[in-house]
């Protein structure tokens, strides 16, 4: 299936992490992998989650004005234990967290997202296999797999049997527009069989979306943690904390501003990506105000700047501009992010063709431009005056460079040197 437009429009999407490990606050299924915590006190959580505040309109409406267009929420991560009442397992949280999500999501206009490890290291049949090819001196995790001896391919095929059964009810109650897979780094897309569960999703949501980690299958890259140097081409998503943990750790205050999160956005969407903000929900289902608050002022910020956001393609490549750019669709306006206040005149090299308008995004004030130098093939610079004190936004400030033409990517004028990226041009 060609990718969903939808998904390269959205730009901003809310991770949701939540689970019984909020309960004590430990780490999601790697507390007890890593025996960090053992692994019944880690299960004695289950006991303890209530979900007892849990409103997903209010989660929703939160995501809304944040500016989000969609959600991914942890249907059943590492440790095995379902937000949904699932007939194949024996761990769940005794009740259906998920059917209220996507129905509040969708009364929102939000696209719905679910996420759904691979591995389950609590069944009983997981750890029947290993890897191919795994090295020997690595050591084995009792939780993750088999010594070779001790294999077992009716376990795994029990197990495979188990993964399917519960996807198909995700999808076949749910009917997700988009399925986060997980873990796909403890087995091989082989063992995975992986062509045979996207058929089965496929069956049921058609145009479902399927980040990369559905091995071979996948729509979409999914870098973690840290926007890359040098975007990936096609579709992405970077996946990022507002802290420095994916669940709700009652200790991590050290959550992102709305200028750090701003800059990770911008960065993001001019690189052509999508920025996936994880949030840590507490056991009782509410979200901290630690978290909204900054949610919220990303939010105010793009409905200030939503023409430069919202549809737009990846923006010019590093050097031509010093700060993240994206390009409308009609790939006619070019909008240039300025994060601090310019002490100059704002200059974009590169560009072949005339520049009709300058203009500060959301006041419409007009910004005096020129360009020098330049011959024949050759750009020139362009140069913008710096817009005033009055016209600056406190966060970042967006400038709309309105083309007498499309800007299209390629050629390389100006005698670039062999291997060096394509100039931006106009096309004439």
């Amino acid at each position: 299936m060609p990718m969903q437009p939808w998904f390269t429009d959205a730009k901003l999407g809310i991770f949701i992490h939540w689970g019984i490990y909020a309960v004590d606050g430990v780490q999601e299924s790697w507390s007890f992998y890593d025996d960090i915590v053992p692994y019944e006190q880690y299960m004695s959580q289950l006991d303890r989650f209530t979900a007892s505040r849990y409103d997903p309109r209010a989660w929703a409406a939160l995501f809304a004005r944040a500016g989000a267009r969609y959600a991914v929420l942890t249907s059943r991560h590492h440790d095995g234990v379902a937000l949904w009442d699932s007939a194949y397992g024996g761990l769940g949280v005794g009740r259906d967290l998920i059917a209220g999500y996507a129905d509040a999501l969708r009364e929102q206009d939000l696209k719905v997202g679910l996420y759904y490890s691979h591995s389950d290291w609590s069944h009983p049949d997981y750890a029947s296999t290993r890897r191919p090819g795994r090295p020997p001196e690595l050591e084995d995790n009792r939780y993750s797999e088999a010594a070779e001896e001790d294999e077992d391919l009716d376990a795994w095929d029990r197990f495979i049997a188990y993964r399917d059964g519960q996807v198909r009810e995700l999808t076949s109650r749910y009917r997700p527009d988009l399925m986060w897979f997980d873990g796909e780094w403890e087995r091989s897309e082989e063992q995975w069989r992986i062509p045979e569960l996207a058929a089965l999703i496929r069956a049921e949501v058609p145009r479902v979306v399927l980040n990369a980690r559905m091995l071979g299958e996948g729509d979409y890259a999914t870098p973690e943690q840290g926007a890359p140097v040098v975007p990936p081409e096609g579709p992405w998503e970077l996946c990022l904390t507002i802290n420095d943990s994916w669940g709700h750790q009652h200790h991590d205050r050290n959550h992102k501003s709305v200028d750090q999160l701003i800059r990770y956005f911008t960065e993001t969407i001019g690189g052509g990506g999508n920025l996936l903000l994880s949030v840590g929900p507490r056991e009782d289902g509410t979200i901290p105000d630690e978290q909204a608050r900054p949610l919220e002022g990303l939010g105010d910020w793009i409905r200030r700047h939503e023409d430069a956001v919202y549809g737009t393609l990846r923006g010019l490549p590093a050097g031509h501009h010093y700060g993240p750019s994206t390009l409308s669709a009609d790939r006619r306006t070019l909008y240039l992010m300025l994060f601090d206040a310019p002490r100059a005149e704002i200059n974009v090299r590169g560009l072949l063709g005339s520049v009709r308008r300058v203009s500060v995004l959301g006041s419409g004030t007009e910004l005096a431009h020129r360009v020098t130098g330049g011959l024949h093939e050759t750009p020139g610079v362009l140069w913008i005056e710096p817009p005033s004190m009055a016209d600056l936004d406190p966060h970042a400030t967006v400038l709309a460079v309105e083309l007498d033409c499309e800007l299209e990517r390629g050629g390389r004028g100006g005698g670039s040197p062999p291997g060096a990226p394509p100039t931006p041009v106009l096309s004439r």
